[in-house]
């Protein structure tokens, strides 16, 4: 009966008698299917196709079918039509479009490719680098006759490493040698015995402090003025009596940072946590930024305090209300504009 059906099939396709097609792949569908559908099931299941068997189906009867209706309707010669007529000069410059467009995809995805890889290199390069400083300065510090003495030469050298260092790095490793340096008292002003320049203990476990008249073994001075240290983690660090004018210190974590005697003129500090920040010594009714002309009273904080002209604290947070009020008062007219909580009830001390 199959047979017979299909055979009507096949000269009803011939004859443009659609209906008895229609009719014909009906009934050999009936016969058939449930005779053969359980055994190609079985041996499908049995295949590597097992897994997916039912896509597989689908789409080979999906295939067959569109095969027929696309004869059935016509398409086939119609598709056969516009094939033929098909200008294949026009076609083949457009295949040779799409080709450079593929190459320079493909240049684009290959440049990409290999400037991450650089700069995956040049990270581990520039830790490298951080690594054999760090060991530098260690093997000066913990030399006998070295670091912490009263040797200039060897702190100039030191000091030459780090300006050279922190000007070649990113604002990442730049944080990191400030935190190493930070964290040794190395930019700390040690008070010195008068005959050696040894740096003298405070009998706890550390060394005396004295901001007078103290030696810093690295002074950072100018090193990170226009530097960028944005996004970065510097909790605790010491810069005072740093010069940061222009530097990026854009979301930054600068919880403790100590800023006395800084300069911190044109600096963004946009979206920073300034928690326990230090800004002066002294009393804040006494307190005013460092002046070249005066020496800075630690007792009273006159001239030990930041300079803060013209700096962005917009977004800051956690800004304490004795650093607002000092920062309110010696800002200038930019910065006061910038700094949360407002500045109504402080007056410009500073005066422009």
């Amino acid at each position: 009966m199959a047979t017979v059906a299909i055979a009507i099939a096949t000269v009803a396709m011939y004859l443009d008698r659609d209906e008895l097609v229609y009719i014909s792949l009906g009934v050999t569908s009936v016969i058939i299917l449930p005779i053969i559908l359980p055994p190609m099931l079985s041996a499908i299941a049995e295949s590597p196709l097992g897994e997916h068997w039912d896509i597989t189906v689908s789409s080979f009867l999906a295939g067959i079918t569109v095969l027929i209706m696309a004869h059935v309707t016509g398409l086939d010669t119609v598709f056969g039509r516009w094939f033929d007529s098909l200008k294949w000069d026009a076609l083949g410059a457009v295949g040779q479009i799409l080709i450079a467009i593929l190459a320079v995809w493909v240049a684009w995805r290959q440049n990409q490719i290999s400037e991450t890889l650089t700069g995956q290199q040049n990270v581990i390069t520039q830790q490298q680098t951080i690594d054999s400083y760090f060991q530098g300065i260690s093997d000066l510090v913990l030399d006998p006759q070295g670091q912490l003495e009263d040797w200039p030469l060897e702190r100039a050298i030191a000091q030459a490493r780090t300006a050279a260092l922190l000007g070649g790095c990113n604002a990442d490793g730049r944080a990191k040698i400030i935190r190493f340096l930070s964290s040794a008292n190395l930019l700390t002003p040690l008070k010195r015995d008068g005959l050696l320049g040894r740096p003298i203990l405070d009998g706890t476990g550390g060394y005396v402090v004295d901001l007078a008249n103290g030696v810093r073994v690295v002074n950072l001075g100018m090193m990170l003025a226009g530097r960028d240290v944005n996004n970065t983690d510097l909790r605790n660090a010491d810069l005072s009596g740093a010069n940061l004018i222009k530097a990026n210190f854009n979301n930054c974590d600068l919880t403790g940072t100590n800023f006395s005697g800084a300069i911190l003129a044109k600096v963004n500090l946009r979206g920073t946590d300034l928690s326990r920040i230090k800004l002066f010594y002294g009393n804040l009714e006494t307190a005013s930024p460092r002046d070249r002309n005066h020496l800075p009273n630690f007792e009273t904080g006159a001239y030990t305090g930041a300079v803060v002209e013209d700096a962005d604290f917009s977004k800051a947070i956690d800004l304490s209300e004795e650093s607002r009020q000092y920062l309110s008062a010696w800002g200038g007219k930019k910065s006061r504009k910038t700094i949360p909580g407002g500045c109504d009830d402080v007056p410009n001390r500073l005066g422009r």
